[in-house]
């Protein structure tokens, strides 16, 4: 256990704290309750701060967009449109996978500051420059972002553990339950093993498609 007593207590810290517990624990092991006692403090304390796990998870699901803005995010300068947009989809993938359920973590909250906009702005206005209208750049940002999302929530719902060395889906076993759907159980391989050369040819099909429907 890190104790910090002689530390102050904020915001940041209660979320770094958490991201760290999150490989150990998952979604649903987390609790204020067992972050506070990592943090050597009473509950009531981090209720200074979040009133309930949801505003946390926007505070961690922030802090996990500010380590993605100092690494990749935004970053556009000298790319094309969709060179832009398949390498943020990348990182955003990548990122997530360094936490245990990092893309459920990550997804339906509520950014806590404006560490999101100028990377956003800046993806948009590649968009734009490849020929998007800004409505167009718009939609084809949150198609592919929504196609990352839902990728790592199923890759990590499925496969083992951050740092594990085994685990995941039995490919096996599901062979024999569809033997009598051939087809069925030849799509194994395919949609549950491959994780990443099946997320780029995803990525791909899904930018390839953004570019012809809608710019």
């Amino acid at each position: 256990m890190v104790k910090v007593a002689t530390t102050k207590l904020d915001r940041k810290l209660v979320a770094e704290t958490a991201l760290r517990l999150l490989n150990d624990v998952g979604l649903e092991g987390l609790t204020l309750r067992l972050i506070a006692k990592e943090l050597d403090v009473k509950a009531p304390a981090l209720y200074w701060h979040f009133t309930n796990k949801q505003a946390l998870l926007d505070e961690m699901a922030t802090e996990m967009l500010r380590r993605m803005t100092a690494d990749f995010m935004g970053h556009t300068d000298g790319l094309t449109w969709d060179e832009a947009l398949s390498l943020a989809m990348r990182g955003l993938r990548t990122h997530l996978l360094r936490y245990r359920d990092g893309a459920k973590v990550y997804s339906g909250t509520h950014f806590t500051d404006l560490t999101y906009a100028a990377p956003m702005e800046a993806h948009l206005r590649a968009l734009v420059a490849g020929g998007f209208t800004p409505a167009g750049a718009a939609r084809a940002w949150f198609t592919a972002y929504g196609y990352t999302i839902g990728y790592v929530i199923e890759e990590q719902s499925m496969g083992p553990l951050p740092g594990a060395d085994s685990g995941g889906y039995d490919l096996a076993a599901r062979g024999e339950r569809l033997a009598q759907y051939p087809l069925a159980a030849q799509s194994g391989p395919v949609i549950f093993a491959g994780a990443d050369e099946g997320f780029e040819l995803g990525l791909r099909a899904v930018v390839a498609g953004i570019g012809a429907v809608l710019r």
